[in-house]
């Protein structure tokens, strides 16, 4: 059977976004990550060059698929963050690549990627500035700032589950969860609230 380059490749991507997802770059292994591809070691620093800059791999391509699955939309950008949801939902691993990051490098770190993704954020802005010139969305605060808080809306149970677990308890439905932050998200680019209470209310607690 002849060797095929490019199915090595793939499987270490995707044995790499397991490993860095659950270990970070320091506690991720080359050699587990070669177990998990059915590859050798020399593979993965012939494809990448070494541990660092897989990860950096890694977490362009998972940005890039969420960039091309999950785009935001200038006529209802608050519908952003339940596609967001969904997509955290199925595919957990990108917010732990990103904090995993976030760890490594500090708010001050230089940044892998950085161009690709400020013209990436760059573009979400644009969407939302677009939606302001059209009425759609408040114009009150800079669009830069409305898309960081729709990200931290729908991305903020995905980071910290617990902190869901001890706000709302284990029973509380995803998807009403899901629902719930995006009328939130709706109120906010409205800049007001709708009057009715929308957040989830899990059984067997009171509301205060």
């Amino acid at each position: 059977m002849s060797y095929d380059a490019q199915a090595t490749r793939a499987r270490i991507l995707e044995a790499a976004t397991a490993e860095f997802s659950e270990y970070g770059v320091a506690g991720a292994r080359v050699d587990r990550i070669a177990q998990r591809a059915n590859a050798n070691k020399r593979a993965i620093y012939d494809y990448f060059g070494g541990k660092e800059k897989l990860f950096e791999v890694v977490l362009e391509a998972a940005q890039r698929r969420i960039a091309d699955e999950v785009p935001m939309d200038p006529a209802d950008p608050a519908a952003y963050v339940t596609r967001l949801f969904d997509y955290q939902s199925a595919h957990p691993e990108l917010v732990r690549l990103l904090l995993w990051e976030g760890l490594s490098h500090g708010a001050e770190g230089a940044i892998p990627g950085a161009d690709w993704r400020s013209e990436h954020y760059a573009a979400k802005t644009g969407t939302v500035r677009e939606a302001q010139l059209s009425g759609t969305v408040r114009d009150d605060q800079p669009p830069e700032l409305l898309v960081f808080l729709l990200m931290a809306i729908a991305n903020w149970n995905f980071a910290v589950p617990q902190l869901r677990r001890f706000l709302l308890g284990d029973d509380v439905a995803p998807e009403r969860l899901r629902d719930a932050l995006a009328s939130v998200a709706a109120d906010l680019l409205r800049g007001g609230a709708s009057g009715t209470r929308s957040a989830p209310e899990p059984e067997g607690r009171t509301p205060h």
